[in-house]
């Protein structure tokens, strides 16, 4: 009897053992500072948004605004919208934006739900580069514009002119908007229709992203373009509240007259007092430049002035204007396609203003732009005038002028020049 009490216990105890071993074996050892830095740590990844939205919750579908294609063709077409809705949208966004406004190419998104009933959810526009219109139409309809993150970089850039300081900047992958500001820069003190091969350029600048994309140059703080052997150098500097281009010794870099009416363009016709004609086919004189250029580029005024006369020449000029700056100084302009908005006889233009653009109305064999300058009445050549400086940097701003460019100076000075 004993002996089958013992055999019955033993047998028991084993048991007991064996469900505490089974209840047991996958209960990790408490985590210790020895243990902690070999657990697997496991990081959920952000959802991806697109315009806030996330992209994985959603059906998207993106397009670009078609000519002649407004908000209603849009949202009742592609995205399956009652117009009422449409009108709806439409009055909720009025605070923000006119979608009368609805640009040709500009994007447009349409976040339509996964269920089985599929429905539009949210339509994103965008305004422009920065700017963009959410229509969200989870509960009730909600309008609203939000900005994009911009991202300002300060740049260094330099290059060596082979042919023009456009297609320069295109080889040296540098945004095409830099060649904008240095033309605007240097306008009264480089010709940029006369450079040679050899002249280049430095600049620091800022330049603004969105989504990786370059959409700006909002400043440019100094510059040197080294043009036929002379160093133009131009300083962005305060004086009077007044921001504005200066060389290093404190003159004005904005003169009387821009040095062209076009920013780019070449001369295919110089000042001459017997030119072969290509459409009449004889020799006469030619009292001005054409300026070859693509049809529609914009003519800008040359200085601050007023429109003096406004027509069309059937047998010369085209459509043309004239603009009287001072007692001494007249400028033509001739073959226009057409005139800015605002050129009537007697309205006043400033300096760099648009008033045109280019045409080949009149006797032309091509697109390009006539233009002419008269001196107290006589026709001069414009590729000659000098026309004289603006205030330069005052006697009493000077020291603080020269403390403020040393560093510039130094920083354009360091920048290398491409190796090619």
């Amino acid at each position: 009897m004993k002996k089958k009490i013992l055999i019955f216990s033993v047998v028991f105890l084993g048991v007991l053992a064996t469900i505490y071993f089974v209840r047991n074996r996958h209960i990790p050892s408490p985590v210790t500072e020895q243990t902690i830095d070999t657990l697997d740590v496991v990081e959920i990844p952000e959802p991806e948004l697109l315009y806030g939205f996330p992209v994985d919750s959603f059906e998207i579908e993106q397009y670009k605004v078609k000519w002649n294609q407004n908000l209603a063709d849009v949202l009742t077409k592609k995205g399956g919208l009652d117009y009422s809705v449409v009108y709806e949208i439409a009055t909720e966004a009025k605070p923000v934006f006119d979608v009368r406004k609805f640009k040709k190419g500009n994007l447009y998104t349409l976040f339509f739900t996964k269920d089985s009933v599929r429905k539009l959810r949210s339509f994103v526009y965008e305004i422009d580069n920065t700017d963009y219109l959410v229509a969200d139409l989870k509960d009730s309809v909600k309008v609203y514009k939000e900005k994009k993150d911009v991202i300002t970089v300060r740049k260094k850039a330099s290059g060596i002119i082979t042919s023009s300081l456009w297609n320069t900047i295109k080889e040296e992958n540098i945004s095409p908007m830099l060649a904008m500001e240095l033309s605007d820069i240097f306008a009264w003190t480089v010709d940029f229709f006369g450079i040679e091969k050899g002249d280049y350029f430095k600049a620091i600048y800022d330049e603004e992203f969105v989504d990786s994309v370059s959409i700006n140059i909002p400043r440019v703080y100094a510059a040197l373009f080294h043009h036929r052997g002379d160093d133009y150098y131009a300083f962005y500097f305060e004086q009077d509240s007044v921001w504005d281009f200066f060389d290093e010794e404190g003159n004005s870099l904005r003169k009387a007259f821009l040095k062209a009416p076009l920013k780019f363009s070449r001369v295919s016709s110089r000042f001459s007092n017997h030119r072969f004609h290509p459409v009449l086919k004889i020799y006469r004189p030619h009292h001005g430049v054409d300026y070859a250029a693509p049809e529609g580029t914009p003519v800008h005024a040359l200085g601050d002035g007023r429109i003096v006369a406004k027509g069309y020449q059937r047998r010369g000029g085209g459509n043309y204007l004239k603009i009287k700056h001072n007692s001494v100084y007249t400028t033509s302009y001739m073959h226009l396609r057409g005139f800015a908005k605002g050129m009537v006889k007697g309205a006043k233009v400033k300096q760099g203003q648009v008033i045109g653009y280019v045409g080949h109305t009149g006797l032309a064999t091509g697109p390009h732009l006539d233009f002419r300058v008269y001196k107290q009445g006589h026709a001069v050549d414009p590729l000659k005038i000098k026309a004289p400086p603006v205030e330069p940097v005052k006697p009493e701003n000077m020291e603080r002028f020269k403390e403020f460019i040393k560093p510039w100076k130094a920083e354009l000075d360091s920048i290398p020049l491409p190796e090619n």
